[in-house]
């Protein structure tokens, strides 16, 4: 069964250098009925204008991954990371015990797009880390490539819980499957374009939830780009 959250439906924040469209609650956007999924807490999708960007702050206990779509955007953190984050990389910091970080434009004259993702950790107190690791458009053509894992597959991040993130582009014939374990739980974002999934049509910032069912199918693509997450069969996230 799937359940579509249409893009018209979600938060939406503007703070001038800053807008933001929240796919499930955060900062001033409350709805009760959207508090997460599973182990996923937020999807913020972030325009930010050129040379600015969000100061020094700090997290715990969460998983945290930023997904570039166009622009650059600088990172920096107190475990010495500085970073530059662009289309096709993923950046994971994992906040554990505590970190703080920052997140700029890199640019003075574009603007970045991206998307923020947080999902609750299974674990508490953990020891902070921070991953970044580049997937090609050819690896994400015409297929699901897996970009985040509990344990690291076929070079996939690391995260801290039993969940599974995979990125796919989509366009014309091309297709791809997922099959699913019984009992497990599955969210769909369109970043970009629109695609059919298990025969329903999505639009760009549209997402569903998928629960009872044994197989996600993507298809008919028209410039398409699309995450998929593999998650613990509940309805919504609880801290460790």
């Amino acid at each position: 069964m799937l359940t579509l959250r249409k893009a018209s439906e979600r938060g939406a924040a503007n703070h001038g250098w800053l807008k933001s469209f929240h796919t499930f609650s955060f900062a001033n956007y409350w709805n009760p009925d959207e508090q997460g999924f599973s182990d996923l807490l937020v999807i913020n999708d972030d325009r930010v204008a050129a040379g600015k960007g969000f100061g020094q702050h700090p997290h715990r206990d969460m998983e945290i991954f930023s997904y570039v779509l166009e622009g650059a955007l600088e990172h920096k953190d107190t475990l010495g990371t500085g970073s530059v984050i662009r289309p096709g990389d993923v950046q994971l910091m994992s906040a554990g015990s505590g970190v703080a970080h920052s997140e700029f434009n890199h640019s003075q004259h574009l603007g970045v797009h991206f998307l923020q993702i947080w999902i609750v950790p299974a674990v508490a107190g953990a020891e902070p880390r921070y991953q970044q690791e580049h997937f090609s458009a050819a690896q994400k053509q015409g297929r699901l490539q897996l970009i985040i894992s509990p344990d690291g597959t076929d070079g996939s991040l690391t995260v801290r819980q039993d969940a599974r993130v995979y990125a796919g582009l989509f366009k014309g014939d091309e297709a791809a499957t997922l099959d699913l374990p019984p009992d497990r739980h599955v969210y769909i974002h369109v970043a970009r374009g629109s695609v059919d999934i298990n025969g329903q049509r999505l639009q760009e910032g549209d997402g569903a939830r998928v629960r009872d069912e044994r197989q996600i199918r993507l298809s008919q693509g028209q410039d398409a780009e699309v995450l998929v997450f593999d998650l613990r069969p509940q309805e919504r996230p609880q801290m460790p």
